[in-house]
């Protein structure tokens, strides 16, 4: 059977492509062209969504709201004791710890989501949804995928305060059914996430450099490359990549053949070396 792990996305299982012609806006700018029509079928573990809960405390349907809950908790989280007079809390205190974790994972690989709204925000920490979605090139915290998102609300450097956002909508659609004190320790849970979010996404970029053990400076080191990198606008997974695969000595030189292109705009910044004196410092601890 399938895992789950923070990585886990929905799949394409198949693709219907119809004679029948559409008019789409396939970039969301009022360039409107006719395609073919087409279906895709996709598979996950589960569509139940933030969205979900919501519109049930919304409209008031709070036996039917208990009835999902407890089916979720039954099916995807079978560590959660059914008769356990706090699942709920429990069950708030596990999705905002993933949605946490998938965000720091997203960001670790430049990943923007394009629609983070509590309607694709999977119960399960499933990356679902992601229509107008892209990968960051050069590292850019305002970098938008979403054409129509003329705002840059869900910008990639915005999404873990949207995820926040969303948890913080969840927690509103449990409300009924928490007593006070289960609701005091829920918004305590809450006021967590910025610190397992920081340490999630420490972790994962300590992994990108190299990095064992824990230091003092370590983020230090991590946000001083981030803003070297967008000072120079520097390739995102390119640099991660470069760095792993050049020389000590190289780096310590700072001339890099053509085929090392990210580090070259990257060496582009006036405090590249005292970033690289750092790192190689680090390193040899």
């Amino acid at each position: 059977t399938h895992t789950h792990t923070h990585t886990c996305t929905s799949r394409a299982l198949s693709l219907v492509v119809s004679e029948e012609p559409v008019w789409r806006d396939p970039f969301y700018n009022g360039s409107v062209i006719k395609e073919r029509g087409a279906v895709v079928l996709r598979l996950a573990k589960s569509w139940f969504r933030i969205g979900s809960l919501e519109i049930l405390t919304r409209t008031g349907e709070l036996d039917v709201l208990r009835t999902l809950l407890d089916f979720v908790i039954k099916e995807h989280f079978k560590s959660i004791g059914t008769n356990d007079p706090d699942k709920y809390v429990v069950f708030f205190s596990r999705v905002l710890n993933e949605t946490a974790h998938l965000i720091a994972h997203w960001m670790s690989v430049g990943f923007a989501h394009g629609v983070c709204n509590t309607d694709n925000f999977s119960l399960l920490s499933i990356t679902f949804d992601y229509g107008p979605f892209g990968f960051m090139e050069s590292y850019d915290p305002n970098f938008v995928p979403n054409t129509s998102d003329d705002e840059g609300r869900y910008s990639i450097g915005a999404q873990a305060n949207v995820g926040l956002f969303n948890l913080q909508k969840l927690l509103e659609a449990l409300k009924p059914l928490l007593t006070s004190d289960q609701l005091s320790q829920s918004q305590q849970i809450l006021r967590e996430y910025p610190q397992i979010y920081h340490q999630r996404f420490h972790e994962l970029f300590k992994a990108k450099l190299g990095f064992l053990g824990n230091e003092e400076k370590d983020s230090y080191v991590i946000a001083f490359l981030l803003k070297l990198m967008e000072d120079t606008g520097a390739d995102f997974t390119m640099t991660f990549r470069q760095l792993s695969e050049v020389t000590l000595s190289r780096l310590q030189k700072g001339s890099f053949a053509p085929s090392l292109w990210a580090l070259s705009d990257l060496s582009s910044h006036k405090h590249f070396r005292d970033w690289v004196q750092l790192y190689l410092q680090r390193l040899s601890r």
